[in-house]
């Protein structure tokens, strides 16, 4: 079964996609499954996991969650509840493994990445197709040396990217079924590099919002200080 891993809503904050329109596009790529894992939220998959039944896709969708760890950014698949954000990445890893989830280190060589505790993981993302400059070789290096679990996703924040990454599982059709075959490396990993346009895309979009966290931050200096 072919699954994209790795995909944002709107329910994150540098996303503007529907769950609607995700769904829809996954199944016209032929993609079996998915994962949102929206920024410190688990919201957006859940509303998939709904919105999968009420129009009878056939889609599998495996709830997850992108969580800002103080330490750089962590996956986790298969919890229904939010993790609070900010937290060590050793003390993230051991409250998802309570909750049952399997735990993934996202773009282990990208800024915000914990590519230092991938060894903690139960699985490292070697294909990002938004790792462009060889993050994904290095990864798999990694993940080869330190015999773990190899997954891929697009990471996408657009439509047209939905699938470029991807995860082969050798697993029947069901969540936990799925999980479990990512814990125990029945995976393959896979996919294209997002092209130049869709690069610059996302490079403007990052200098807008950073444009408008300084904004935010310089109005609300100014207000604090007239006040």
């Amino acid at each position: 079964m072919r699954f994209d891993l790795h995909i944002h809503s709107n329910y994150s904050t540098d996303s503007s996609l529907e769950v609607d329109d995700i769904l829809k596009r996954a199944v016209s790529k032929g993609l079996d499954g998915i994962a949102i894992c929206d920024h410190n939220t688990v919201e957006g998959s859940l509303r998939a996991i709904e919105r999968t039944k009420e129009l009878n896709l056939p889609l599998l969708v495996i709830p997850g969650i992108e969580i800002s760890t103080s330490d750089g950014h962590l996956i986790v698949l298969g919890i229904r509840e939010n993790i609070q954000p900010g937290l060590p990445v050793l003390e993230t890893i051991n409250i998802a493994r309570q909750k049952g989830g399997v735990v993934i280190a996202p773009h282990p060589f990208k800024k915000d990445s914990i590519g230092f505790a991938a060894k903690d993981a139960d699985a490292i993302e070697t294909f990002n197709s938004r790792c462009v400059f060889g993050e994904n070789e290095k990864a798999r290096h990694m993940a080869s040396v330190l015999g773990k679990p190899e997954v891929g996703g697009s990471d996408s924040h657009l439509l047209s990217t939905i699938g470029l990454g991807f995860t082969d599982i050798d697993t029947h059709i069901g969540e936990s079924q799925a999980l479990e075959s990512i814990r125990n490396g029945k995976t393959r990993s896979g996919g294209k590099v997002i092209p130049p346009n869709i690069i610059m895309i996302h490079a403007i979009r990052a200098l807008v919002r950073r444009m408008r966290r300084r904004a935010r931050a310089l109005h609300s200096k100014i207000f604090h200080s007239g006040a």
